[in-house]
């Protein structure tokens, strides 16, 4: 199960929005060892597609580096999908290679956006359910 708090499910649904139509991504970092998502980073989609995204190497570079030296991990993969359901696409399942990450997908394809989170694990995915805090405890 992903616990997130609401302010950073509205910071990424709001950067999906603000994308819109072009696909959306980022990461939410969290204290390494941990599951608890803090830290919201929106990246720029290199690929600027309505349906496809990739991080930009040397931000993604940058932005990994950071986590390292801060002792965080990314929590949280997320990026939107903008014409379909929030569920990973072929390519997004090919391409998910942190087993500890919960990957959400925000649909912004209706007014009423779409959140959703899952586990991939050796190709294999798995929906989680995501438990939206007003604060962690």
């Amino acid at each position: 199960m992903l616990t997130i708090a609401r302010e950073l499910v509205d910071k990424i649904v709001a950067h999906a929005r603000a994308d819109h139509p072009d696909e959306a991504c980022g990461v939410v970092a969290g204290p390494a060892g941990s599951d608890r998502p803090e830290r919201f980073i929106q990246m720029e989609n290199a690929e600027r597609s309505p349906t496809f995204y990739r991080f930009d190497s040397r931000e993604q570079l940058k932005v990994w580096r950071e986590m390292d030296d801060r002792d965080e991990a990314p929590v949280v993969i997320y990026h939107s999908h903008t014409a379909t359901e929030a569920y990973p696409s072929r390519t997004d399942v090919t391409y998910a290679s942190e087993p500890d990450t919960h990957y959400v997908l925000v649909s912004t394809a209706t007014d009423e956006p779409e959140f959703r989170s899952y586990r991939i694990l050796d190709g294999v995915v798995t929906e989680e359910e995501v438990k939206i805090v007003e604060a962690y405890g």
